[in-house]
């Protein structure tokens, strides 16, 4: 009995809050510290952070960040765009200008902090040698 009370101790232990971690990511400051940036330059994850010296080298946010900006941006645009033209009829090339420059800042401000958040999902769920190498 008491074995099985220890692995559940350390497994508790083990385990990482995932919302505090994933608005640490989305911030781009450490998920383990949240005081480190995790970012070095606008998408290039640092290999460990400044502050605590937690290994971020493990990540494999590849190409995740990218199709949740697509998702995002794309279910906030779409409905705007079909309700302005519907409502406003604006003249063509102005809701063109209007609704590029939306969606590209909208995209540039959202893929770093989306790629930071996907950084610490994997961190909290000890996920690609985020675990304990013990």
């Amino acid at each position: 009995m008491s074995d099985n009370t220890a692995e559940i101790v350390e497994t508790a232990e083990q385990e990482r809050a995932l919302w505090p971690a994933l608005r640490k990511g989305f911030r781009r400051k450490c998920p383990n510290c949240g005081s480190g940036p995790l970012l070095k330059s606008y998408l290039k994850v640092r290999d460990s952070c400044t502050v605590c010296r937690q290994d971020l080298s493990h990540h494999r946010a590849d190409d995740g960040p990218a199709y949740l900006t697509i998702l995002i941006v794309g279910h906030l645009i779409a409905p705007l765009l079909h309700i302005t033209f519907v409502q406003f009829r604006p003249d063509p090339l102005v809701l063109f200008t209007i609704f590029a420059i939306g969606c590209v800042s909208l995209s540039l401000y959202l893929l770093p902090r989306l790629k930071g958040a996907v950084v610490a999902f994997q961190w909290a769920r000890q996920m690609h040698g985020f675990g304990n190498e013990a």
